[in-house]
């Protein structure tokens, strides 16, 4: 299937053309710095990293989160079928889709109760409170993000 996958139109633009494997990358690129960004921004402060900014401000940037996730699951379908049978097999690429399904889905959680947060919380002292309840799942985004940014990077030498 994916020795199929690299024959097709789509593939064959992308690896043959000069400028759209380029492109593609510096398009993931930039949903990259949109998804990480803000979820690593977000992480560090409920992590008690950085201070100055109401956590529960990040609750209302999850669409364009998700608008950064679109654009690299896109472009990273795109430059996958360039090389399928590569990548398929690629340690490093493998772990990478891992942490961004975890990353993904852990941001989820957190943003529901980032949500929930600001609907419910009246009182300064209960959002802080219910902050550091997000310490632990934060300290673990920050990871999850930095796994698959590793990985990513190391996608190349293997």
């Amino acid at each position: 299937m994916f020795g199929w996958l690299e024959t097709t139109v789509v593939a064959n633009w992308v690896a043959l053309s000069l400028w759209a494997y380029p492109a593609l990358l510096s398009l993931h690129i930039v949903g990259l710095a949109i998804v990480v960004g803000i979820f690593f921004t977000r992480d560090l402060r409920l992590a008690g990293f950085v201070r100055g900014i109401d956590p529960r401000m990040f609750a209302n940037l999850a669409p364009l989160a998700w608008f950064g996730f679109a654009v690299n699951l896109i472009s990273g379908l795109l430059l996958f079928t360039s090389q399928a049978t590569v990548f398929a097999t690629n340690l490093p690429f493998l772990i990478k889709i891992s942490c961004i399904v975890a990353g993904m889905a852990l941001a989820r959680v957190i943003h529901r109760r980032l949500r929930q947060q600001s609907v419910s919380s009246l009182q300064y002292m209960s959002a802080l409170s219910d902050e550091t309840s997000l310490r632990p799942l934060a300290l673990l985004s920050l990871t999850i993000w930095i796994g698959a940014i590793g990985a990513g990077r190391l996608i190349a030498y293997f």
